[in-house]
């Protein structure tokens, strides 16, 4: 291997299958070195036991995760190019496979666009950021101002960016929590947290400040459009509204009556402000989801004809897949009672531990528990605004199925 200007650490052979296989991390127990200085956030090189170059990435001694890897190409040299140009091919992948829908979409998916740690939504004319690494908080600033160059290209005068890196995951990484507008020049730092935005021809109020995760969910934009076909005509049931997204698109396709239900009565008022804003109307109810559909199912008849499931993640970790499996079980149980012989489910799971095999077997226990067959029209996954990245099993987790009771 020719000589490079990075430390170089060394891994076990476990680690090394991995990185050939295409995954990005490395994990602190599987290393050795490095033998010359080296501060968190560096670039280091990744060698094999016999010596073999396996990629360059970022190290970070407080992270479990000691190294997130860059690049595999001997020949990139981490300059501002670099960086710009890495910016230009996740845009340009986004414009391709968005199109017209590239107004509102996550222009870095984190390590399915090899930004280890960064996420990066677009909202009309505002980015809203989340960095969960210490390597892309050192180089935030380079990537923001390339991200805000290059989207001139492409006709968006980026107005502000907002910086929601709240997660816990930051102290992992040895990073205090962020949140605001980040000073680049040029650019708004007091805004009032809120931009209107058009998807699959419904207006949203996302509320990027107060808002969940980005303030707003952009990874069901398609699954939405797919569960609003079956729409028409139906009394439609939406379980875990949040701010109302499937709800507003089963209205819009003329769905004869639309509940949307939540816990949070939060969700709910930007749920009805969103259906003003529409002109639609939606009935909207506070309680919780569990307890909800035991009443209606002890109630007797069939109040619907159209649920949909689409909860928060039960899990965020492999300890907690049984408890979640349980979760989702008994969801999906009482909604496939409540429904009519000939009604329509639509069902999601946004956790990456929840496995979409998994997620199967349990949708048939659910539904052998229930006494009804289930015949499938469609399965789906997140939009591909957020790449599955293969190799990189954490890349894909949202998935969505949408039935018949049969």
């Amino acid at each position: 291997m020719a000589l490079r200007p990075y430390p170089t650490i060394t891994v076990n052979e476990k680690a090394a299958r991995a990185l050939r296989a295409g995954h990005p991390w490395v994990y602190g127990a599987e290393t050795t070195g490095p033998e010359q200085p080296c501060q968190d956030g560096d670039l280091v090189d990744v060698l094999s036991k016999k010596g073999r170059w396996l990629g360059t990435g970022l190290i970070n001694d407080h992270s479990k995760i000691r190294v997130r890897i860059l690049s595999r190409n001997t020949n990139d040299r981490f300059d501002d190019a670099f960086w710009r140009r890495r910016v230009q091919h996740a845009l340009d992948y986004r414009k391709t496979v968005m199109g017209q829908d590239f107004s509102c979409c996550r222009l870095i998916f984190g390590e399915a666009d090899h930004f280890p740690g960064l996420t990066v939504d677009l909202f009309e004319n505002i980015l809203v950021t989340e960095v969960l690494s210490l390597g892309m908080e050192q180089r935030r600033e380079q990537i923001y101002r390339h991200l805000v160059d290059l989207l001139a290209g492409y006709g968006v005068t980026v107005a502000a960016i907002y910086e929601r890196s709240e997660s816990p995951l930051r102290a992992k990484e040895g990073m205090e929590t962020v949140t605001g507008f980040y000073p680049l020049p040029g650019l708004a730092a007091d805004l009032d947290g809120h931009v209107t935005i058009r998807e699959n021809g419904v207006l949203y109020d996302v509320d990027y400040i107060h808002g969940q995760k980005t303030g707003f969910f952009l990874d069901q934009k398609y699954n939405r459009k797919a569960a609003a076909r079956l729409a028409q005509g139906r009394r439609v049931l939406d379980c875990f509204t949040h701010t109302g997204a499937f709800a507003l698109n089963c209205a819009m396709a003329g769905a004869q009556a639309v509940t949307a239900v939540d816990i949070s009565q939060e969700a709910l008022t930007q749920a009805q402000r969103n259906a003003a804003l529409n002109g639609l109307p939606l009935e909207t109810r506070q309680a919780d989801v569990f307890q909800l559909l035991t009443d209606l199912a002890q109630k007797g008849g069939h109040p619907y004809d159209y649920i949909i499931l689409d909860p928060p993640a039960f899990t965020k970790s492999s300890s907690t897949v049984k408890n979640a499996y349980r979760g989702y079980k008994q969801i999906n149980y009482r909604a496939m009672k409540l429904l009519p012989r000939g009604g329509y489910l639509a069902t999601c799971s946004c956790s990456h531990f929840m496995t979409a095999g998994l997620f199967l077997q349990m949708l048939r226990e659910a539904a052998a528990d229930a006494g009804v067959r289930l015949r499938q029209i469609e399965e789906r996954r997140q939009a591909p605004d957020h790449p599955i990245l293969w190799g990189v099993p954490e890349t894909e987790y949202l998935k969505f199925l949408l039935f018949q009771v049969a």
